[in-house]
């Protein structure tokens, strides 16, 4: 599967490549790339970003889902050389290429009202000023970013407080905060890129792992873990980008035509996600009725809840200054959203 995959990626890439030089004259056809699959968040926000560009353009968009063109770093590197002219990523993966973007694995940060959450993307100064100049300097316009859902943590034996998960390996993304995050819940972070995760909870390599409710089911992680719990220290985060050479060479026109997709996209995956987690959940146990799910307290998130400052200061040792008025701005933001 794997040498298939990697054939298949490669093909692909060589079709995009020979096909580059066309479309930066025509601008007809336009390649996108996301993390998830079709009928996942990013593939749902994909399609409707899609379908705005088609019905207002005369413009064409091409998918491809996770798996289609490599991995998390192969589409953002596609992106960045121009092949790709959009890419969906969660700033987890981008922590390494825009060291601010991993403000979002600050645990309790973000609210856990879906409301406040989607506010604050909507309104938000450091997503809607600050970022699209960090990102900028990377060769990418940053279109959008949105919350896909809380985040959950399956694992293969139940826990309730940070001694719970002393030397318990939970995968993570390949983001140095989140591995702080996790360091000071007590865990044992394991870096591992996606396609990895099953066979690493199925071994044994990993005991657990983090992700959206919708996305645990999709990928069937509770075959491999019985234990689903919720802390309620994050919400999954995804940001749509474009190469910005490819973005600043369209026309005024073309580029309201991008934005107001973008625009649209959003306000349709707000909405798309409502009770999402909830029937994920219901799927979940169906499928695996030994499945054990849990919310913690506030009680019992209090000692989790403890450790944000120690990695917040994490956060502003990587990246100075500017995280440390990313982090003010962001607060202030949040502020702003509850009042």
């Amino acid at each position: 599967m794997t040498v298939y995959r990697n054939v298949l990626a490669g093909s692909l890439l060589a079709a995009a490549t020979s096909i580059a030089g066309v479309t930066a004259v025509q601008a007809d056809t336009w390649r996108y790339a996301f993390e998830e699959a079709m009928d996942e968040v990013q593939g749902k926000f994909a399609q409707k970003f899609k379908e705005s560009i088609e019905a207002n353009s005369d413009h064409e968009i091409q998918l491809f889902p996770f798996g289609t063109l490599g991995e998390s770093t192969d589409i953002m590197e596609q992106t960045q050389a121009g092949i790709l002219q959009f890419v969906d990523q969660s700033p987890g993966f981008t922590g390494a290429l825009i060291p601010e973007a991993q403000i979002f694995f600050v645990p309790y940060l973000l609210p856990q009202d879906e409301e406040e959450v989607a506010e604050f993307f909507r309104t938000s100064t450091a997503i809607h000023e600050t970022f699209p100049k960090l990102y900028a300097e990377q060769g990418l316009e940053l279109l959008s970013m949105f919350p896909e859902g809380a985040v959950g943590i399956t694992t293969r034996e139940p826990f309730k407080s940070p001694e719970d998960l002393d030397e318990m390996k939970i995968r993570v993304m390949t983001n140095p905060l989140l591995v702080e995050s996790y360091k000071a819940f007590g865990a044992t972070p394991t870096p591992l890129p996606t396609g990895e995760i099953y066979g690493a909870l199925q071994t044994g390599i990993v005991q657990g792992q983090e992700n959206p409710t919708f996305y645990i089911e999709s990928s069937k992680y509770y075959e491999v873990n019985d234990y689903l719990t919720y802390i309620g220290h994050n919400n999954y985060t995804s940001a749509i980008m474009a190469n910005k050479d490819f973005f600043d060479g369209l026309s005024d026109e073309d580029k309201q035509v991008v934005r107001d997709a973008s625009d649209a996209a959003f306000e349709y995956i707000l909405e798309y996600q409502k009770g999402l987690t909830e029937k994920s959940i219901e799927a979940i146990k169906a499928a695996n009725p030994d499945m054990v799910v849990t919310t913690l307290s506030e009680e019992e998130r209090q000692p989790f809840k403890d450790s944000a400052a120690q990695v917040e200061e994490a956060f502003i040792g990587m990246t100075g200054d500017s995280g440390k008025a990313l982090l003010e701005q962001f607060k202030a933001d949040l502020d702003a959203v509850k009042k």
